[in-house]
């Protein structure tokens, strides 16, 4: 009885040590480990490369991209100088006077002839001649043309107007041609209104010269001359003496040509 006793106050006795020598070792932080130069050198080497690995497939895939717009570039560019070599090789829409015949009157100034402020002009298409006003003042070219109406045929635009091709003493006769584009003439400076006129595409005798022109159709009732060409029928093929007039003669130049 006595020995078990003094075993328990034994054990009461050493309980506290054995408790804070345990506590004692779980507070004490574990040794650090030894560093490796070697190893963490290798591992620095190792994630360079990583680096520059992947920078370099950044850059290589930059550059193909690069190299991708590089090329659609020069792509349109190409097409770009073939649309204006095209272009350039196209008949112009616009209002142009272009030569039909090698025959031209000889000129001091080239291959421009002369032309004075009133001619004979010979118009293809409707089969007259016309004591005609060559005004450098004038953008345009314009014919007498009365009762001009508009209509549709074949899904494009025409026009049948009639024109005094005898005089104004004798009836007119009635011609049909198909509108080229339509043209707003200004009336006044002063005024801010415009006339919209329909315009054809004529073929011209003038003495020996030949030539293709618009002209829009208008009513010139009120004026001297019934034919009227402006600067867009002389640019680049002729130039005007104003103080001449019939130059090329008052003949009709169709049957002038037609003897020869």
């Amino acid at each position: 009885m006595r020995n078990s006793m003094l075993k328990r106050i034994i054990c009461i006795i050493a309980l506290p040590s054995l408790l804070a020598a345990c506590a004692t070792q779980k507070a004490a932080p574990p040794a650090p480990k030894p560093v490796d130069a070697e190893a963490l050198q290798a591992s620095l080497a190792k994630q360079k490369d990583s680096i520059l690995t992947s920078i370099y497939l950044d850059s290589a895939s930059q550059q193909a991209s690069l190299d991708a717009l590089n090329a659609q570039l020069s792509m349109l560019q190409n097409q770009v100088k073939t649309l204006k070599a095209t272009t350039k090789t196209e008949k112009p829409t616009e209002q142009v006077s272009q030569p039909i015949t090698d025959k031209k009157c000889t000129s001091p100034l080239g291959d421009k002839f002369i032309l004075g402020a009133v001619e004979r002009v010979y118009v293809d298409e409707v089969k007259a001649s016309f004591n005609t006003r060559i005004d450098t003042g004038a953008e345009s070219s314009s014919l007498d043309s009365r009762n001009i109406v508009l209509f549709e045929r074949d899904g494009d635009s025409w026009v049948r107007f009639d024109v005094y091709v005898d005089g104004p003493d004798k009836p007119a006769k009635t011609f049909e041609a198909k509108v080229v584009r339509f043209v707003r003439i200004k009336q006044d400076a002063d005024d801010n209104s415009s006339d919209r006129r329909p315009v054809i595409l004529a073929h011209l005798k003038i003495g020996d010269y030949e030539a293709q022109t618009e002209l829009n159709l208008v009513n010139r009732s009120h004026l001297e001359y019934p034919l009227l060409l402006g600067r867009k029928f002389m640019q680049d093929i002729a130039v005007v003496d104003v103080g001449k007039t019939f130059i090329h003669g008052k003949k009709d130049p169709n049957k002038t040509n037609s003897n020869k």
